[in-house]
């Protein structure tokens, strides 16, 4: 068994502590009881009251909510077909061209798929706004979850669905009752990345959004150029819990998922 050295315990530390130093910081001064965000002058939750009621910030908040859960669910079922298309469809023209319109945004830079999409949406004349700014994180996000699917389907036992069909399953009833809920977590761990993505997008939500269309991270980037308030602190903190219980409750239900398909194996075999 591998021994824990100096060396590794150190490497550790500094690792973590340069990634989440800086987040735990911000928390603790989401508290302050001083509007200095960099002279602690005692425990205070008064800015989180004073974050409710900035009418602004909350209107933000809630468009970029609706833009989130909405974008990251059609992006989770486009993402999902396209993981199926490319796993299960493996010769077919334009294949290739396929897999890299897929893929491209992976790699693009958010300044210039932000851009495209601005050209494009003034070349139809859409009006920017809650709609092209949803759009847009689709786009973006829906290679995200392909990818994380596609991994998944890569590992699938097709024996599984011939045996349904070969039982008198349709093709629509095998995909619903025996691959979808195997690769649930797969799905939902791409739903979880999509909605993440949205939350922290402020590139392309800054080129497609409009009037009535302020995103949450466009709202904290404009006052933050003007200095740091603790509404801002604790407005992050709230977002911090809310992506870090996602993450959790996604890691239970994942887990549960895999306990009762073990239990079911089992019963299986032992029948």
């Amino acid at each position: 068994m591998a021994r824990w050295s100096r060396f590794n315990i150190a490497s550790i530390v500094l690792g973590f502590g340069f990634l989440y130093l800086p987040i735990v910081l911000l928390v603790i001064f989401s508290f302050n009881e001083s509007r200095l965000v960099t002279v602690w002058a005692g425990f205070s939750t008064k800015w989180y009251g004073e974050l409710f009621r900035n009418q602004a910030l909350m209107d933000a908040a809630w468009v970029t909510i609706r833009v989130g859960v909405l974008s990251a669910t059609v992006a989770t079922v486009l993402g999902t077909f396209a993981a199926l298309s490319l796993v299960r469809y493996r010769r077919f023209r334009g294949r290739l061209l396929f897999s890299g319109m897929v893929y491209a945004p992976l790699v693009m830079p958010e300044v210039i798929t932000g851009l495209s999409l601005l050209l494009l949406f003034v070349a139809l004349g859409f009006d920017r706004g809650f709609w092209t700014v949803t759009l847009a994180h689709i786009t973006f996000s829906m290679c995200f979850v392909a990818v994380v699917v596609q991994s998944r389907l890569v590992s699938f036992d097709q024996s599984i669905e011939e045996a349904a069909m070969d039982l008198g399953a349709t093709p629509v009833n095998t995909f619903l009752q025996v691959t979808l809920p195997v690769i649930a977590p797969a799905v939902l761990s791409g739903w979880m990345l999509a909605f993440t993505l949205s939350l922290d997008d402020l590139v392309i939500a800054s080129f497609t959004s409009g009037p009535g269309a302020t995103t949450l991270p466009m709202k904290i980037y404009s006052q933050v150029r003007l200095g740091v308030t603790p509404e801002i602190n604790a407005a992050c903190t709230l977002l911090i819990g809310i992506v870090a219980l996602g993450v959790v409750v996604a890691s239970v239900i994942s887990r549960r998922r895999d306990i009762q398909r073990q239990k079911d194996e089992q019963a299986a075999f032992a029948n």
